[in-house]
C-alpha cells in the first residue's frame, strides 16, 4: 500500500510537527497555497512531493508546481487542483471535466474546510479536501489527513487535528 500524506493552505506556516505525522509516508501531497518554496523545500525532507500551485503562491511556486495534475496512483486516477469547489457545487473552471472525466480521487484545497465525501453524482468519486494546515484564514482548527492508496482503493484515511489555528505548537517533531 502506498502511505500519503496530505497536506494544503500552510500560508507560509508549516507546523513542526508534520514530519512526526506524515513519518513513513511514501509520498506528500500539497493542494496549494504553500506560501513559500521554504515549506516545499521542507516537505520534501520527508518524502517525494506533489503540489499544485494555490491563489497565494507566486512565480516560485508556480514555476515548479502546476494549476492541475492528473494522475494514477495504485490503480487511482487521482486529480489534484487548488480550488475545485464541494461536492454538488464544484469551481466553473473545471466543473465540465469533472462531470466528463471525473476521477476517483478529486483533491483540493482553497475553501480551509476539511471534508472528505463520496460524491454519488460523480461515480462515487472520493472528495478530498484536508482543510487548511497554516495560520492564516478563518478556520477554527489546522487539519492534515493521511491515507492509504491500493489496488484502485483509497485505505485507511486519518484526518489530523493540529490544534486551533490560533495556537501555534513550538515543539520539536522527532
Amino acid at each position: 500500500m502506498l502511505k500519503i500524506g496530505l497536506i494544503s493552505d500552510t500560508h507560509h506556516y508549516l507546523d513542526p510537527r508534520v514530519p512526526e505525522y506524515f513519518d513513513g509516508v511514501d509520498e506528500v501531497w500539497h493542494a496549494g497555497d504553500f506560501g513559500s518554496i521554504a515549506i516545499a523545500d521542507d516537505l520534501k525532507k520527508l518524502a517525494p512531493l506533489k503540489g499544485v500551485y494555490g491563489n497565494i503562491d507566486g512565480s516560485d511556486i508556480r514555476s515548479e508546481f502546476p494549476l492541475h495534475q492528473r494522475f494514477q496512483k495504485e490503480g487511482v486516477d487521482v486529480w489534484m487542483t487548488h480550488i475545485g469547489g464541494n461536492p454538488g457545487r464544484y469551481a466553473l473552471p473545471i466543473k465540465g471535466s469533472l462531470e466528463e472525466h471525473p476521477p476517483g480521487l478529486f483533491i483540493c484545497g482553497h475553501t480551509h474546510i476539511l471534508k472528505i465525501a463520496r460524491d454519488p453524482d460523480k461515480n462515487n468519486m472520493i472528495y478530498m479536501n484536508p482543510g487548511a494546515a497554516g495560520r492564516h484564514g478563518f478556520h477554527e482548527y489546522r487539519t492534515i489527513v493521511r491515507f492509504g492508496l491500493s489496488n484502485g482503493k483509497v485505505k485507511d484515511v486519518e484526518v489530523i487535528n493540529l490544534g486551533k489555528r490560533s495556537e501555534v505548537s513550538f515543539a520539536t517533531a522527532k
